[in-house]
């Protein structure tokens, strides 16, 4: 009867740990998440212009261009979204300019080739946004004093695009930004854009701030909100970029 009774408690156990896996994504190692827009796919493989992530991914990613491709294997799935229900689906779902979501499991630290060549568990299609996000977009550019920590950036603000430089109207133009782990920083070399640590910003540096807040938003609720992009050096002309 004890025998039984031990069995028992071994059994509800791993049933308890198999729901907890599956709770937090299933699978084996650590969880490298990925966000961005499809670029191209195959049967075989799908690559993503990549705008953000978990801490993992974005520390993988340190030093490394933008736009990767990820490995699709015979157990990868592909859930196709359509208002915000899921579906099971294939790669020829996977469509340019789609937001996606890449979720790999590997062992902890492992390296972007690694990442790269191991099959994605997930990938989660959400369709193409058409330019448009859930909430407006408020950009500042400016400069740097030199690298920065802690979870802020202090920019001199010298310009925005319309939503961003509403909310300056009266406000110094020296403001502190925050970011968390989920901000993707990019140093821009010509057109080539490549993921940095914040700690890698140098004095002088032209940076651009991206932050998606509410509508009609304060600026102390934008600098509350964490920064989604910072970019450094970014070509263009900012002050008319709306997305």
């Amino acid at each position: 009867m004890k025998h039984r009774l031990l069995i028992t408690c071994a059994l509800a156990a791993v049933a308890c740990a198999v729901v907890a896996a599956t709770a937090l994504g299933g699978g084996r190692g650590r969880l490298y998440q990925f966000r961005g827009d499809v670029v191209s796919a195959s049967s075989t493989s799908v690559a993503v212009a990549i705008e953000g992530g978990n801490h993992a991914a974005l520390r993988a990613l340190l030093g490394q261009p933008q736009t990767e491709s990820f490995t699709l294997g015979p157990r990868s799935e592909v859930l196709v979204y359509s208002r915000g229900v899921p579906h099971v689906g294939s790669a020829a779902e996977l469509h340019p300019g789609d937001n996606v979501t890449v979720k790999v499991r590997a062992h902890g630290g492992a390296s972007l080739a690694e990442l790269l060549a191991t099959p994605l568990a997930v990938i989660g299609d959400h369709g193409a946004h058409d330019g448009h996000a859930a909430r407006p977009l408020y950009l500042y550019a400016g400069a740097v004093a030199g690298a920065q920590s802690g979870g802020h950036i202090a920019l001199h603000v010298t310009s925005g695009n319309w939503r961003g430089l509403k909310t300056m109207l009266g406000q110094p133009l020296d403001q502190t930004f925050s970011y968390d782990s989920g901000t993707i920083f990019l140093l821009w070399q010509g057109r080539v854009p490549t993921v940095i640590d914040p700690a890698q910003l140098k004095a002088g540096d032209r940076i651009t701030v991206r932050v998606r807040a509410p509508q009609a938003a304060t600026l102390a609720q934008v600098e509350a909100t964490p920064a989604t992009h910072v970019g450094d050096h970014e070509p263009g002309e900012v002050e008319t970029k709306s997305s």
